[in-house]
């Protein structure tokens, strides 16, 4: 297989996928595409927290078709290993799948160079596994030993820029979430060539910690190993009101940057005072179990103002949208509940839920679709009228979805304003908690 050559098959299931993507994502945002060089061999170097959707995030919205490298032992004999090598992936063989295997990477470096002598991309994860946490991991000697050792077999003439990329998810796996896809600006591989051909093992080693150290602004860090969960739940708790209170519209990319604020902040906190820092999360845990004691949700607390008209206005529009709903619900939700339910009982680590939601849906999503296109066919005489069924029913399940969060958040209001109206005492004790906890995270500014 020539993974140089622009693929019409790839492309073609890359625009359904896509689409599938949309339909699966609130909203996809992409920051620094003005960094991707042009008419350049690429190397695409993005952290790897989630699985299959991570590769997705870029090979879905950028030009390329890239050719992702990836270890060995994924490749199975007989139609894995067909699959595999129509995504344009190459296997990278180590040393852990036999010293005997080694020589196989020849051809891989050779299809390498050919992809990168294209000004064509290629793609590794630095970290070289996946952490299911807002948490880099160190990087592996991979990617420089692969753009040096492509650069030597060019006779130094390929000119290779390696791409840091940044992926951060609103949730790792939750249906409607919004990702965010960070390009940083390219590390040029001639800049660490001279130092390579003095000394080999000392640049491999600089190349590593460079593209390291580019790519850590690009996502959301959380160093610490103690305290990761407490500082996940202040960051989700409290995260909102740090973006408002650092001077900026909380927005979602926004509010990545001001989390990174955050935890750094936590960071610094925990190396420089543990007593505090024990409290802080003791109080966070303490606050979350009332939220969760009343069903509410922490915004729901911070802005209590003007709840009863809005929710009066969200029960009238979810009464007046509920035909949608019931439209996208009644040819969706069997499908939609059957792989979660799946998803969730057989796949023990949840950091392959998406993954493995998606290609469910991808699937069987447009075999249900033909069937209950089969089961209503007599009431739809026209051919335009099959077509326009079919084609909305995607669109249906989406909208129908929104309205079920629409639905959760109207709910978490007339909890609200249950509280609020005949536990006047148990309101306050919360809203107070609220207050001296945000206050006390307020003091890390």
């Amino acid at each position: 297989m020539k993974y140089e050559k622009w693929s019409l098959g790839y492309w073609l299931l890359k625009q359904y996928i896509r689409f599938v993507d949309w339909i699966i994502h609130d909203k996809t945002i992409l920051t620094g595409e003005p960094y991707i060089p042009k008419n350049k061999p690429i190397l695409f170097a993005p952290n790897h927290q989630n699985a299959l959707s991570d590769p997705m995030a870029i090979l879905l919205h950028t030009r390329f078709q890239p050719v992702w490298l990836a270890r060995a032992d994924i490749f199975k004999p007989g139609i894995i290993t067909l699959a595999l090598r129509f995504l344009k992936i190459m296997p990278v063989y180590r040393m852990r799948d036999g010293k005997d295997q080694l020589a196989k990477n020849e051809k891989t470096f050779a299809d390498s160079i050919k992809v990168l002598e294209n000004n064509c991309a290629l793609a590794l994860f630095p970290e070289a596994a996946h952490s299911a946490k807002r948490q880099m991991l160190s990087h592996k000697k991979a990617v420089p030993r692969i753009v040096f050792q492509a650069e030597e077999k060019a006779h130094n003439n390929l000119d290779i820029h390696i791409v840091p990329t940044g992926i951060y998810y609103s949730s790792y796996w939750k249906f409607n979430r919004t990702v965010l896809v960070n390009f940083g600006q390219p590390i040029k591989v001639n800049d660490f060539l001279e130092a390579y051909q003095a000394n080999p093992s000392a640049a491999t080693l600089a190349l590593r910690d460079a593209l390291e150290k580019a790519i850590e602004p690009l996502t959301l860090n959380i160093k610490s190993k103690e305290h990761y969960e407490s500082f996940e739940l202040i960051r989700s708790v409290y995260g909102k009101a740090h973006t408002i209170i650092s001077g900026q519209k909380p927005n979602f990319v926004n509010r990545f940057t001001t989390d990174q604020l955050l935890v750094k902040k936590l960071d610094e906190l925990e190396v420089a005072n543990s007593k505090r820092t024990e409290e802080i999360c003791k109080a966070t845990k303490n606050y979350e179990t009332k939220l969760r004691k009343h069903g509410l949700r922490s915004w729901l607390v911070e802005h209590p103002e003007n709840n009863f008209l809005k929710l009066a206005l969200n029960k009238l529009f979810l009464l007046i949208t509920l035909p949608v709903f019931a439209f996208g619900f009644l040819f969706n939700a069997i499908p939609f509940l059957a792989i979660d339910t799946i998803v969730r009982k057989k796949i023990k680590d949840f950091a392959f839920w998406s993954s493995f939601s998606l290609v469910l849906g991808f699937t069987v999503f447009p075999i249900v679709y033909l069937l209950e296109l089969w089961a209503v066919s007599a009431w739809l005489p026209l051919w335009w009228h099959k077509l326009l069924f079919l084609v909305s029913l995607p669109f249906a399940g989406k909208l129908g979805f929104r309205w079920y969060i629409l639905l959760l958040k109207t709910i978490g209001r007339g909890r609200l304003f249950f509280l609020k109206a005949f536990k006047k005492q148990e309101w306050q004790n919360l809203k107070n908690q609220q207050e001296q906890l945000f206050n006390e995270l307020n003091k890390l500014s």
